[in-house]
């Protein structure tokens, strides 16, 4: 058994394979299985791989028609041997100790997953200079080095989410039956698998030190896509599916919150990368989908900052007048309901109670509410 499997999920990556298949097999940490999922690429990737696979034992190529991202990475998980399992995205490369540094912290602490700091870059293709941004996972610097248990902590889930800055125990991914939501195309499945390490993990940590190296000037990326209109919404209907069965029960009670805040965050990222002619129809789509959770009392909105507090208020009662201030930037001349609306809002005891309850630090907030229920439930 290899001490880590590598997952690589390839689709028409033929400019990039090449950096990130060198970056694998050189790694110092010799004992492993680089597991290649080529999901029906039409380009030259899969004459690369096995370029590598006719000299490296260790690198197992599965050629397969296309089926997406979701679909390939379960192929890839189902194949794996290794004591942990990793995933490294074609069209990025890892530096090369990352692993080795990354099963010793693991297999020291005996943990479910270690996830580490990573760099996000561009090249310029005339100048080949590189530029590179410094991504914190915790951007408040206080979870760092030390054994956590993210089911029993949701403010973990504020992280920064990716899948591929760190390795999981195969185990315990069998355990749970993590997988991905097989889904078509490259549609923001990582966000899956994401929620189900941090709700089901004892034993995690984060490490304050960069290795991944995540591309940002593929031009064919699915952040790039302006036409995967509701693509991120299907996938947090897939965790809320998760989150629903009955043995989760108490999980969703704990995460809920938290969930419609990150939620929340990647809506507006969606509201980005799409195409203009669609923002108007996801606003309303949105807007529908957080009045739902504002009905049945699932928002907590301590966790979300004033400013947003008030665009959620106007996105769930106004989403015309919310599409015409942050979507078109349309000033109005005069003041509306949905003025009148957030002025009534600011001036409530729930909103004066999360304001103050925002500039608690995260850790003490949670402690605190927890106490609270405990209060309560006697």
């Amino acid at each position: 058994m290899a001490k880590v499997s590598i997952i690589v999920p390839t689709y028409n990556v033929e400019m990039y394979l090449e950096e990130c298949m060198e970056s694998i097999q050189r790694q110092t940490l010799r004992d492993i299985e680089v597991i290649c999922v080529n999901d029906g690429s039409t380009d030259s990737s899969l004459e690369i791989l096995q370029r590598y696979a006719e000299n490296d034992e260790r690198i197992i190529i599965i050629d397969k028609e296309n089926g997406g991202y979701g679909i390939g990475m379960n192929v890839g998980l189902e194949r794996a041997t290794g004591e942990y399992i990793g995933i490294v995205e074609p069209d990025d490369y890892v530096p090369l100790n990352m692993y080795e540094d990354l099963y010793k912290v693991a297999s020291e602490h005996d943990l479910d997953f270690v996830k580490a700091d990573f760099y996000r870059f561009s090249t310029n293709q005339e100048t080949q200079d590189m530029h590179l941004v410094y991504n914190h996972l915790d951007k408040t610097g206080e979870h760092y080095n030390q054994v956590l248990n993210p089911s029993e902590n949701p403010f973990l889930t504020c992280f920064i989410m990716n899948t591929w800055s760190g390795i999981y125990r195969r185990e315990f991914l069998e355990k749970h039956h993590i997988r991905h939501h097989e889904t078509p195309g490259a549609s923001f499945q990582d966000n899956g698998f994401f929620w189900q390490t941090f709700i089901y993990a004892k034993r995690a940590m984060f490490l304050d030190k960069p290795y991944y190296m995540n591309r940002r000037d593929n031009p064919n990326s699915s952040v790039n896509s302006k036409e995967k209109v509701y693509a991120m919404n299907i996938e947090y209907d897939y965790i809320r599916d998760i989150f629903m069965r009955p043995e989760n029960k108490e999980l969703w009670e704990r995460f809920k919150g938290y969930y419609h805040m990150k939620r929340y965050g990647n809506y507006m990222f969606t509201l980005t990368r799409i195409a203009e002619n669609f923002k108007r129809d996801y606003v309303m789509r949105i807007s529908k989908e957080y009045k739902r959770a504002q009905e049945l009392g699932e928002l907590d909105l301590s966790l979300f900052t004033p400013l947003t507090q008030d665009k959620l208020a106007l996105l769930i009662k106004y989403p015309e007048d919310y599409y015409l201030k942050y979507v078109l930037k349309v000033k109005r001349q005069k003041k509306s309901k949905a003025d009148a609306e957030l002025k009534k809002i600011k001036n409530s005891t729930t909103y004066k109670v999360g304001y103050v309850l925002l500039y608690i630090p995260t850790h003490i907030k949670y402690l605190l509410k927890k106490m609270f229920r405990k209060k309560k439930q006697k």
